[in-house]
């Protein structure tokens, strides 16, 4: 016997319930059931409802979103009605709730249970009698689902599937106002079109909608003769429709008239007290919600609209390079705030990119960014150079600041910026920065690296703050990316775990932009906001709602690798080394630091970490013994090539001293002396070259030869060592 017929003989039906498209399918025995034919059928959610007590719905209701978050069964008995409200039978519905794209559907079966015996537990109240009860159930589920509903759309849906106790409209239709006419907002029930000709009714016209618009009162015909003895004029338009009562009641809001609300039913109705009650308390929730939902598509088309008028859209055709944007305010108030981005074409043909965060997500916020993206636009239009700009717009923002303290009390605000002067022939960068998180390069072999750059003090705290600038070369195939805190911190993250977290994306991703393609770097923007905020469906609902507690800006530049054209082999077998260039001044000891860190960076995927800390260590040693012993900066130069499990690391430090270093024998108890033993002892091989100007002190690891055990682990000896003395 097959499984339909087995559970046909047992008078249980299969039915499924889409809460996204508000479709119910039911099969033969589940249609019995409902006290419709015996024939498979699909059904709208308000139809399916209406066959069920309200006070039965009303509790179900609450055991499926109890199952809906557990992840078990949802069980209940339920009672089916006619349209006149008896109960035909008692069902056991058995559901198990999934979830899809974040709504969810039910799948489970209907099977008819004998009436209970009085007095037994399962025993349930008959419908007879039991209006009040009915009513005050299906008012609180209205008003739960009028209440969540975000959107006039929404909100319009929810009437839609409401299921009244007793009596169901089969036509509903929303009616606004516009200057003095009428406007169709929204209708259910009918063909597309049907509308047209009620849209633009003048208020003064003789149909109901437009005298219930008129004089705030409602209008009940229970009968068709009752509709057309009182309106004449317009009965043709509404005869068509085979209806035998209607209900016209005004929304009401803060006291004001917004609309009408119209039922249309089938079967004939009444509109006794009780049921004109009913009537006209949905239409208050109705006004209340499509009231709000009016206010908050009208802040975010206000929100969208300021926010779009203050970003710019970046310009594509950059020769030899692609740039991407994103903007995403925080899900709170008018989403507006204070981040931002900027793309500036410069008088000597070069491109400035720039990004910044003013402190705060509110309305001052976004007005102050604004102020601060013209005034920077300006100075970089005049030729100023990027550590000239930042300087004065700190200025800028520091005199609004003690402008408004003095004359409205407001509290001062300072703003990060990034400041980026491109030179798309050379690939050069110029980097100013203002407080603000440092840019991550993707190179060309996939690996990603944070690049410190000298910077100052944020915008707007000491109008006289100095913005050095560092330059840094964007090779072919590199892709960097700049963006606020946003991106890095959201969700409890701190800037290295944030960095953990979209360093993986964006070497994930990294296959997809080599060459420069626009729509590959589109799509890599795309993959980390997602990163951050999770799928898009969870911008406003759901279990992630909560990491949209602040604004992202973020840029991509990516330059045209070498390998454009070439196939996907040939690029493979082309790809270059990974390299980075790093600068380390007398008056910047401590970013000896940051030159251990780009190390690690540069090596974080190598195999040996022993290796590894043998480099941090070398190159420590290295650069220290040239601040101390020279009068000149370290130029480091680090350069990965090979394939993987067989590369090569060679590290060059350059500086502008012609003395050369010479072996030492220091004592167990000397503070220095022991580099040139550390390189001879950890190094593969190493070097000093003359230069013209100065010299290059090199070194060489390899990754075969640490995988293979051969190369000794790091001495004990402190980074503070200097590699050796120079002669005399």
């Amino acid at each position: 016997m097959r499984t339909k017929d087995l559970l046909a003989a047992l008078a249980t039906g299969l039915w499924r319930w889409d809460n996204a498209s508000g479709r119910v399918t039911l099969d033969a025995e589940a249609a019995r059931l409902l006290g419709l034919p015996a024939e498979p059928v699909e059904l709208t959610e308000a139809a399916v409802r209406s066959r069920f007590h309200p006070v039965d719905f009303a509790e179900i209701n609450g055991v499926v979103q109890l199952a809906v978050s557990e992840g078990t069964v949802a069980e209940a008995r339920l009672r089916i009605v006619d349209e006149r409200g008896r109960v035909q039978r008692i069902v056991r519905s058995r559901t198990r709730p999934r979830i899809v794209d974040g709504d969810f559907e039910l799948v489970g079966t209907l099977q008819e249970v004998p009436e209970p015996q009085p007095g037994t537990s399962a025993a349930v109240t008959p419908v007879t009698g039991d209006w009040r009860r009915s009513r005050e159930a299906f008012l609180l589920d209205a008003g739960r689902a009028l209440a969540e509903a975000r959107s006039t759309a929404e909100v319009l849906r929810v009437a839609a599937g409401l299921s009244m106790p007793g009596f169901m409209p089969d036509g509903l239709a929303v009616f606004g106002i516009q200057g003095d006419r009428l406007s169709v907002i929204g209708h259910h029930g009918h063909r597309p079109g049907d509308e047209l000709p009620f849209s633009e009714m003048m208020l003064d016209t003789d149909y109901p909608a437009a005298e219930v618009v008129r004089n705030g009162r409602a209008i009940y015909l229970p009968t068709p003769e009752e509709y057309q003895r009182r309106y004449p004029a317009t009965w043709p338009l509404a005869a068509p429709f085979d209806r035998t009562s209607w209900a016209f009641l005004p929304l009401v809001n803060a006291g004001r008239t917004i609309g009408a609300w119209m039922a249309g039913f089938a079967q004939p109705v009444t509109f006794t007290p009780d049921e004109r009650s009913v009537l006209t308390t949905v239409a208050r929730m109705l006004a209340q919600a499509l009231a709000r939902a009016g206010m908050q598509e009208s802040q975010q088309e206000l929100a969208v609209g300021l926010q779009r008028s203050m970003m710019p859209t970046v310009q594509p055709d950059i020769p030899g390079m692609a740039v991407a944007a994103r903007y995403v305010p925080t899900g709170g108030g008018l989403e507006v705030g204070g981040d931002w981005y900027d793309m500036i074409p410069l008088p000597s043909g070069r491109i400035a990119l720039v990004i910044g965060d003013v402190q705060g997500h509110d309305v001052r916020a976004a007005g102050l960014m604004g102020q601060l993206r013209i005034a920077l636009r300006a100075y970089a239009s005049e030729g100023h150079h990027p550590d000239a700009v930042l300087s004065r717009a700190s200025r800028f923002l520091a005199g609004i600041n003690e402008t408004e303290s003095r004359g409205h009390g407001e509290d001062q605000r300072f703003a990060t910026c990034l400041y980026v002067e491109v030179d798309p022939a050379t690939g050069l960068l110029d980097v100013a920065r203002a407080g603000h998180p440092d840019p991550a390069i993707r190179m060309a072999d996939g690996a990603v690296m944070v690049r410190p750059t000298a910077g100052g003090l944020p915008l707007g705290i000491d109008p006289d703050t100095d913005y050095p600038t560092t330059r840094i070369v964007l090779e072919p195939g590199e892709t960097m990316l700049v963006c606020t805190d946003g991106l890095i911190e959201t969700g409890g993250h701190d800037l290295e775990t944030g960095w953990g977290r979209l360093r993986g994306v964006f070497e994930a991703h990294g296959a997809e932009v080599d060459g420069g393609s626009a729509e590959s770097l589109e799509r890599l923007a795309d993959s980390l906001v997602q990163a951050v905020h999770g799928p898009s469906s969870h911008h406003t609902t759901g279990p992630l709602v909560d990491r949209r507690e602040d604004d992202i800006a973020l840029l991509l530049l990516s330059r045209e690798g070498a390998s454009c054209g070439l196939g996907a082999g040939d690029r493979l077998a082309r790809r270059p080394g990974r390299r980075t260039v790093f600068s380390v001044a007398q008056a910047e000891p401590e970013r000896i630091a940051a030159a251990r860190r780009q190390i690690r960076d540069v090596l974080h995927d190598w195999t040996d970490p022993d290796q590894v800390d043998s480099a941090v260590l070398l190159v420590s040693e290295i650069v220290t013994n040239v601040l101390m012993h020279t009068d000149g900066d370290a130029l480091l130069v680090a350069e990965v090539s090979g394939e993987r499990g067989s590369r090569r690391l060679r590290v060059e430090v350059a500086d502008a001293s012609d003395e050369l270093p010479h072996r030492r024998r220091p004592g167990e108890l000397a503070s220095s002396g022991r580099g040139l033993v550390l390189l001879e002892l950890l190094a593969g091989e190493w070097g000093v070259d003359p230069r013209g100007d100065g010299k290059s002190t090199w070194f060489e690891l390899y990754e075969d030869a640490g995988a293979a055990g051969e190369s000794p682990g790091p001495a004990s000896s402190g980074p503070e060592e200097s590699l050796s003395e120079p002669a005399a």
